[in-house]
């Protein structure tokens, strides 16, 4: 895309693709599944041309940066060390941040553990879950949610793997950007291709040349890396204990749809809207529900995600 460079870093003992544009305070942009740093493609254009300077990583096992192989390398432990050998890379002490999905996540534990390196956080789709201590995440979903809940699917290594090969990897990349289902996202035994309420059609603000660039990378990478922070969850759980209670003490910004799939599972509307969210999150300045827009919308609403991060960050 037009301005944008690409190179490799090595941080925390891995070779990380990023892309950048611009100059300017640095914005880092982190990406979910099954994304990559495309996933940005139009808020780096946006954002580097109002005096900034945009960057998006592959993070670790995604497109061209490394997959390590075992299963527990994939920890938020490792993923934050990532980002903060990246940070140190770019030669600054700390960036503005803006993440989805499992980069929001990963965006959490980052103003969790290193709250000195983030300015200011732009949050898209999944917000803070302030860890239960009586609970494991993964445990729990399969209560609530049942075997078929996605998460729950994604963790046995192998197996979800077995069943994306029977499938063309335009298709599962098309069913995970298009469903526009609001809930727990449920993945059938059939097989992917029987995921309900994917339309016949791309919509306007996906093209065959997207599908393509995404399905080129996964074709070369393949999806463990991505699973393998799912495989994780509990042992994030673990990991993290010492941090039960802890606040999140960074200004944030919370945008999301409200046909978003994290936004409309049990118990999430309540906890954003109902005063929760705010106490564990007190520097919570915003909380931005987009009318008809569902999980991907740093890329279904670019327009309004890209005004919505430049009119906060530009305060700071």
């Amino acid at each position: 895309m037009e301005g944008i460079e690409h190179r490799t870093v090595k941080v925390n003992g891995i070779n990380m693709h990023i892309a950048e544009k611009g100059e300017g305070p640095i914005v880092l942009f982190l990406h979910g599944f099954p994304e990559l740093w495309y996933s940005w493609r139009h808020q780096i254009q946006y954002i580097s041309s109002q005096g900034y300077h945009a960057v998006a990583p592959d993070l670790r096992g995604y497109g061209d940066t490394d997959a390590p192989t075992s299963i527990t390398s994939y920890t938020c432990f490792h993923i934050v060390g990532d980002i903060i050998a990246l940070i140190d890379s770019l030669g600054v002490e700390n960036v503005y941040l803006v993440a989805h999905d499992w980069g929001a996540l990963i965006g959490w534990y980052l103003c969790l553990f290193r709250p000195d390196r983030i300015k200011a956080y732009v949050c898209l789709s999944v917000p803070y879950m302030p860890r239960n201590p009586n609970v494991k995440p993964v445990d729990g979903m399969h209560a609530v949610y049942g075997d078929d809940y996605y998460i729950c699917r994604f963790q046995e290594p192998g197996k979800i793997e077995a069943e994306f090969a029977k499938a063309d990897t335009e298709e599962i990349i098309t069913t995970f950007l298009t469903v526009r289902k609001p809930g727990p996202p449920i993945l059938p035994k059939e097989g992917i291709r029987s995921t309900p309420n994917v339309p016949n059609t791309l919509p306007s603000w996906l093209t065959k040349e997207d599908i393509t660039y995404y399905a080129s990378k996964f074709n070369k990478s393949g999806f463990t890396g991505g699973l393998n922070y799912y495989r994780n969850i509990n042992l994030n759980w673990e990991l993290t204990g010492a941090w039960s209670g802890a606040q999140i003490k960074v200004p944030v910004k919370f945008i999301t749809g409200d046909l978003d799939v994290v936004y409309t599972s049990l118990g999430t509307k309540e906890y954003i809207e109902g005063g929760a969210f705010k106490k564990d999150v007190p520097f919570l300045e915003e909380v931005v529900i987009q009318q008809g827009v569902a999980h991907f919308n740093n890329q279904e609403a670019a327009e309004d995600v890209n005004n919505h991060i430049y009119e906060f960050i530009k305060k700071f």
